[in-house]
This record gives C-alpha cells, sequence and structure tokens, in this order.
C-alpha cells in the first residue's frame, strides 16, 4: 500500500487544546503536533497527564486561546454534565470537534483525494467496517480502517488519491464533525443505547442520522431496515441527494458469508460491506473472496477453545440486549454468562430467546436486576459475582445439562469490574484456556 507521512507544516499556526489522553486523544495530540500546531493537553488524571510530555493546559484557567478544543470521545461535551473544558470552548465560541474531523481536514489539506468511509450503528458496526477494510485490501486497493475500532484516525496514513479510509463512527464521535463527507456511509440499526449522553432516543437517533450530513450526488447512502429506527432513517434518506441502498438481515448476501460470520445480523453486516465495496469499485470475485477469507474480530462471537466436547464462545461486545440477542439465536441450547452494569430495560428484550438457555450465570453489579427477569421467565440461573467463578461453575454445567456452548455474551457494560468489554473478555478467553 502506497501511504506516507502528513507535511510537517501542515497545521503550521492552528492552535487545539486536546482533552483526555485516551486511545483517542494522546495519538490526535502527537499527530497535531507533528503536523505543525501548537497543542495543548489535559486529562483529568494525574498519571496520563505525566506521561503525556506534552504542554497543559488546566480547564481552570480562564481564556480559551485555541482554534477548536480535541474531546476525547468518552468525554462528555454537553450531557449528562458538560466536561470544564466543553464549558469553556462554548462560552468562546469554539468548535469541540473528534480527531476524525482533524483526519479529514489533514487528508484534503495534504492535497489527497482518498475516499472516506463512515459506518455506524447501535450494534455491528465494528465487524462491518472490518470486513469493507478486509475486501478491499484483498482487492489491492489502499485501505486503512480505525477511528472508534481503532486505530485513532490520527495514527492513520496519508493515502493516495485511490485510497480509502474506513471508519467506524460512533454516535459521540459524530456528533463533533464539522466538514467531514463521507463518500459511503452506513447506518446498521437503531436500538436503545447511552441515552445518558443523547438524553433520548430522538437525541441518539439524531446523532446517528449525522453520518449522513453533508452527503453530495453520487455519494452512496447504506441504511438497514431491520428495526423502526433504521427504517424511519431509510424514509428520510430517501429526501436527500445520495443513492441509497436499503440492507436487510433477512435477505441473503449475493456471495456466502464465511464462518467468522455466523447469524442473521452478520448477514445485514455482509450487505452493508457488499454495497460499499460495489460502489468503491472491487470486482464482485474479489468481494466474495474477501467474504470466505475474513476471520472476524475478538470479542464478537469468537470461538475461544473446545474442552471435552464444549465450545467456549467469546463475544464480551455484547454490551446491551439486543447485541446479545443477536448471539444467542446462533445456539440452540447454550450455558450463558451474562452481567455487569446493565443497559436500559435491562433483558428483559431477550425474553424470546430464553428457552435455548440451559442455566445462566450472572456476574457483576447488575446480577440482580438480570436474576429478577431469569426467575420470572423460570430460566435456572446461578449469581457468582466474578469470571472466575463463572467459567468453571459454566463448564460443569454445560457437561451436566449436555449445552454444547458456553456463551460469555453480557448484554452489560463493563467498567463495573473491568477497564473495558476487550479486558473482560480476554479474561474469559484466559479462563476458558486454562480449563483446557
Amino acid at each position: 500500500m502506497t501511504a506516507r507521512s502528513f507535511p510537517a507544516d501542515l497545521f503550521a499556526g492552528r492552535r487545539f487544546w486536546v482533552v483526555g489522553l485516551g486511545k483517542n486523544g494522546l495519538p490526535a495530540a502527537r499527530a497535531l503536533t507533528a503536523m505543525g500546531a501548537l497543542v495543548a493537553v489535559w486529562d483529568d488524571n494525574a498519571n496520563a497527564r505525566a506521561a503525556a510530555d506534552l504542554p497543559l493546559r488546566d480547564p481552570t484557567e480562564p481564556g480559551f486561546p485555541f482554534d477548536a478544543l480535541i474531546l476525547s470521545p468518552g468525554i462528555p461535551h454537553r450531557l449528562p454534565t458538560a466536561h470544564p473544558a466543553a464549558e469553556s470552548a462554548r462560552l468562546a465560541g469554539a468548535p469541540i470537534l473528534c480527531d476524525v474531523e482533524l483526519l479529514f481536514q489533514a487528508v484534503r489539506l495534504a492535497g489527497s483525494r482518498a475516499r472516506f468511509v463512515g459506518i455506524t450503528g447501535t450494534n455491528g458496526k465494528s465487524t462491518t467496517t472490518a470486513l469493507l477494510a478486509h475486501i478491499l485490501a484483498g482487492a489491492g486497493i489502499p485501505a486503512v480502517a480505525g477511528a472508534n475500532l481503532g486505530p485513532a484516525a490520527l495514527s492513520l496514513p496519508l493515502l493516495p488519491d485511490n485510497g480509502v479510509y474506513v471508519l467506524e463512527m460512533s454516535s459521540y464521535m459524530l456528533e463533533r464533525l464539522a466538514t467531514v463527507r463521507f463518500d459511503a456511509a452506513v447506518m446498521l440499526n437503531l436500538s436503545n443505547d447511552h441515552i445518558d449522553r443523547h438524553g433520548d432516543m430522538a437525541g441518539y437517533a439524531m446523532a446517528k442520522r449525522s453520518i449522513f450530513d453533508r452527503q453530495e450526488p453520487g455519494d452512496l447512502a447504506v441504511v438497514g431496515i431491520d428495526d423502526e429506527g433504521a427504517r424511519a432513517m431509510a424514509a428520510w434518506l430517501d429526501t436527500r441527494p445520495a443513492s441509497v441502498t436499503r440492507v436487510s438481515g433477512l435477505e441473503a448476501a449475493p456471495f456466502p458469508p464465511g464462518l467468522a460470520l455466523p447469524g442473521s445480523h452478520n448477514m445485514q453486516n455482509a450487505n452493508a460491506a457488499i454495497a460499499m465495496a460495489r460502489f468503491l469499485g472491487v470486482p464482485d470475485t474479489a468481494i466474495a473472496q474477501g467474504l470466505n477469507t475474513y476471520p472476524g474480530l475478538p470479542h464478537r462471537q469468537q470461538r475461544i477453545v473446545a474442552v471435552d466436547g464444549i465450545t467456549f464462545v467469546n463475544d464480551s461486545k455484547a454490551t446491551n440486549a439486543d447485541a446479545t440477542e443477536r448471539a444467542l439465536v446462533c445456539y440452540d441450547r447454550i450455558v450463558w454468562i451474562a452481567g455487569g452494569m446493565a443497559k436500559e430495560g435491562g433483558i428483559e428484550p431477550l425474553a424470546a430467546c430464553f428457552p435455548r438457555i440451559a442455566r445462566a450465570f450472572l456476574i457483576g453489579r447488575d446480577a440482580p436486576i438480570l436474576a429478577a427477569t431469569l426467575h420470572a421467565h423460570g430460566v435456572a440461573f446461578q449469581s457468582v459475582d466474578t469470571l472466575e467463578a463463572a467459567v468453571p461453575a459454566a463448564f460443569a454445567a454445560a457437561k451436566a445439562d449436555r449445552a454444547p456452548v458456553v456463551l460469555l455474551s453480557p448484554a452489560c457494560a463493563s467498567w463495573d469490574q473491568f477497564t473495558g468489554y476487550d479486558q473482560r473478555g480476554d479474561r474469559f478467553a484466559e479462563l476458558a484456556r486454562g480449563l483446557a
């Protein structure tokens, strides 16, 4: 792939304040500095500040001597409570942006006409992002994937005119764009999530819808039609200038997805990737090859190990009921590990899948909430608090109950016990492999 570094004077004279020095913020600060910008940083964590080795700007300092605030996606700028840095920018009338906005500006300032693809949805966006990038790479098209999926947007290289940036976009990122135009954009599905940040479902839907902002005739808008919120967005897109393609998990893909793409939800992901790949000029033979060779992503129905005929599946990325449902329907009989910090509505939406569960093992802060739902529906369960207790207990139950699969698909966030879903999934995998 032909890629190069950004010019060292690209942002000369520009002033940015980068707040939040995690997986997005620190790479952004370093990249902007390397492009000639004057950058100050802040993180509420003293250790993160110390590790940054960049000029610090405390949010309590008066004034806003910057062109823009680059605020890490996880830090609120409005709801539930605006961070002091965001309030400072608002009072100064300065834009609050995410790193994807700066990547887009940098690519265009550097003279590259590389295309931008944006992928969002409550669930499935990581898989669709990785799948499309895999198809493009196999077809010999210079392509990189990143943003919410990782790596951070501003750590991606400068691509040539025929290159493609394939970017997973969270709702948090989408509400902090100013000039980005996606040549192809997809919104897969819409279900209850992140209400604390967006106020209500209408606010969440508006954030997701903004992925189609600034699209022009000749651009592509791909939208799912398997849920009411996405169908409403499809109707709105019909009034917009971009060409609209509807995708469903209930319609077979033109080419069969490989083993790493089980279930109807992955059929929707595959159909979305196919639509975008065709738009980007990939031949059908290369698309079919890419679907068949796609290796899958960690923590998304990832098969870890089989021990004594019991397969352990890591679906730790399923942090809400809708995502967990997509895993549960792929198996006829399972032992289920769930729990953590429950989302609004808990696991009641999964009731239709409960007959597939031989036994459940509940972990984390909100295990009592999940337990009440399972008890009401007559599902056998045990509250065991930790993964360390759940995995061996689930193994024993799977053998006793003749369930061939132990599935970690928590339907809950992980922050009560882990730094993220990835750490939770890695620990599950470690424990499962230990049983062998």
